[in-house]
């Protein structure tokens, strides 16, 4: 069976795999910007503090992830609870790191010149200090989905959604007629969804970011 037939024969489960895959890595790159963006917030005014969130996050991408999955499994059992912990983890670096680069890069005239007109220290970081941070952060979520797409393909090994079930399924029977196809179905599928999902930042940038500050 070639390729292409095989892949009009299962194209429903391959539907839903990627699906499952590019649901998985959305929902856990909205809760690592969430957690990220406010580490960053709360650590950037210190050296020492931001160090140590810095720190603390690449120690976590240093954990290869088919043995993190394997630590969480005991913790929260198999499917979709491990696949959430391990990949927001490993979400948290890219973007902890660019939104202290980015917070501690905004011009301090632009800063004090908020607070001279009465802003208040909130105003001031949701008005004036995020909105310039914001496309170092964003090049920071636009990594971390980037690793994100290839690392959700391990969570298979703990029963977890997503294009990696395709690929173990070939991995696991690697001699049979459609081993080969399973495997290249499954990588194909999330290499076009890293893709969309880059297209989609760069649109996202395009409306969201001044052309004076992209330039």
């Amino acid at each position: 069976m070639s390729f292409w037939e095989y892949v009009g024969n299962r194209h429903a489960q391959l539907l839903a795999d990627t699906y499952q895959h590019a649901s998985a890595v959305f929902q856990c790159m909205v809760v690592a910007t969430l957690l990220g963006v406010a580490i960053g917030v709360a650590t950037y005014r210190s050296e020492w503090a931001g160090n140590l969130a810095v720190t603390s996050t690449a120690t976590i991408l240093t954990i290869p992830s088919l043995a993190l999955i394997g630590l969480l499994i005991p913790i929260t059992g198999l499917g979709v609870a491990p696949t959430v912990t391990a990949l927001t983890l490993y979400g948290l670096l890219p973007i902890v790191r660019n939104s202290i680069v980015g917070l501690r890069g905004v011009d301090a005239s632009l800063v004090d010149a908020a607070t001279g007109i009465g802003m208040s220290r909130a105003a001031r970081l949701f008005r004036v200090e995020l909105p310039l941070a914001w496309p170092p952060i964003l090049t920071g979520i636009r990594v971390s989905t980037q690793m994100l797409m290839g690392i959700a393909a391990i969570a298979a090994y703990a029963s977890g959604p997503g294009l990696g079930n395709e690929i173990f399924r070939g991995i696991s029977s690697l001699g049979s007629a459609n081993a080969l196809n399973q495997v290249l179905a499954g990588t194909l599928g999330i290499i076009v969804l890293a893709l969309l999902f880059d297209a989609v930042y760069v649109l996202i940038g395009r409306l969201t970011i001044p052309r004076g500050i992209r330039a």
